[in-house]
């Protein structure tokens, strides 16, 4: 007898054949970093957020591999019962130094902090204003806390300030990517700041796709700007190439989420190795700033490279975007790249809006910039075929 659950997960992949939108995996043949192994062919690699060229770094490996012998291989349990380690409490405190904060506290992905940060501090009766285009875990939190939500339009902090005057609420707080993951446009935190000290919010700032890439220690869009936000949310996954994320903030804000942030305290804690590693990336990216250096001279060369192919390319971040409007022109496009030797995913639907799909493109400090050239070469043919869609200002469907 045929399960009913088989039956509605084959309806579903029906459903998004028809539409373009089903995905596949490609499992790496090797180590991540700008050229990679995929289905026994080597590819110079434009998807990765390993923005530092830190997944595979020699000093970071080496310092997994110490911590290995010494810790083992997994926490064994949550770190409220036996899995925290002197690894977790050493790169915690690493972490709060890096952010300048009192505390930092650890969970195993970007998602579970955003989502055990906001179902721990607001509730029902509370409001929280969210940007259009946050990231899904951003609108998950939300959505879990039980508040209010309201969505302002994206980086519109005029807008904002009318939502704010008509919802008041028991708790405020304001949350926000620092780089929005699709378009690498930055928020405009400096004025989401003085407009949540004014009205007496709390600010929640997202630096996954930031830290390690902007301000001059690598700390991120807060210290390029000069905010400090009620709450930090950094990753170790991306500019770090490492595993996990963390929340950085009050002394008061670290013990509160240890006890009430349910995907800490439900989970088992990161493996020690992968904090012993992050905190070796950590420091490599305060030490070494030619890491930094070289990702921003890929940056100013490829921004300038699509700009002359008629792209709207700015210098905010290490991602760009090459709209291409439908999700069948994304993938092909992709496809023929990938002819080339050049791996850039498509991103279609629900991760961007309707008409939007595009080629996300990820730079990392270990590119040279005669790989940069074969890609605009490649996206030069791509642009060639049909005009570019600009981005309409339309929501997220999952946003709203």
């Amino acid at each position: 007898m045929s399960s009913p659950v088989d039956s509605w997960a084959e309806d579903e992949l029906r459903a998004l054949d028809a539409k373009g939108l089903r995905r596949h995996l490609e499992p790496l043949e090797s180590p991540q970093g700008p050229r990679i192994r995929v289905g026994g062919r080597e590819y110079i690699n434009f998807s990765s957020n390993d923005y530092l060229g830190l997944a595979n770094d020699g000093a970071v490996r080496v310092a997994a591999e110490a911590a290995l012998r010494r810790h083992g291989v997994g926490a064994g349990a949550s770190r409220l019962i036996v899995g925290d380690s002197t690894a977790h409490q050493s790169l915690e405190r690493a972490l709060a130094r890096f952010e300048g904060t009192e505390a930092a506290l650890l969970f195993n992905s970007g998602y579970a902090a955003n989502v055990g940060v906001l179902s721990a501090l607001l509730g029902p009766g509370d409001v929280v204003f969210s940007d259009a285009l946050n990231h899904a875990s951003l609108i998950d939190g939300c959505r879990l806390a039980k508040a209010a939500v309201v969505v302002y339009p994206h980086r519109d902090v005029p807008a904002l300030a009318v939502l704010v005057a008509g919802h008041p609420g028991r708790r405020r707080l304001v949350v926000t990517d620092a780089v929005f993951s699709m378009d690498g446009d930055v928020a405009p935190l400096a004025a989401l700041s003085a407009l949540c000290r004014r009205e007496g919010l709390g600010l929640l700032v997202d630096e996954a796709h930031a830290t390690g890439v902007l301000g001059a220690r690598g700390a991120g869009l807060c210290e390029a700007t000069g905010v400090t936000p009620d709450v930090l949310m950094g990753t170790l996954s991306k500019g770090l190439g490492c595993v996990g994320a963390y929340v950085a903030g009050s002394a008061a804000l670290r013990e509160l989420l240890f006890n009430r942030a349910r995907s800490l305290v439900f989970s088992t804690a990161l493996p020690p190795a992968m904090c012993a590693a992050a905190e070796a990336a950590l420091a490599r990216v305060q030490q070494d700033a030619s890491l930094r250096e070289r990702l921003w001279r890929n940056i100013r060369h490829l921004a300038r490279g699509l700009r002359a192919l008629g792209v709207d390319a700015h210098e905010d971040s290490a991602v760009f975007s090459v709209i291409l409007g439908e999700p069948e022109r994304a993938v092909a496009a992709s496809q023929r790249l990938r002819e080339q030797g050049l791996l850039v995913k498509p991103i279609r639907p629900p991760t961007v809006p309707v008409g939007t799909s595009r080629l996300r493109i990820a730079l990392s400090a270990a590119h040279e910039v005669a790989e940069l050239d074969l890609l605009l070469a490649g996206l030069a043919a791509e642009v060639a075929r049909a005009p570019l869609h600009g981005a309409p200002p339309s929501l997220r469907p999952e946003a709203r």
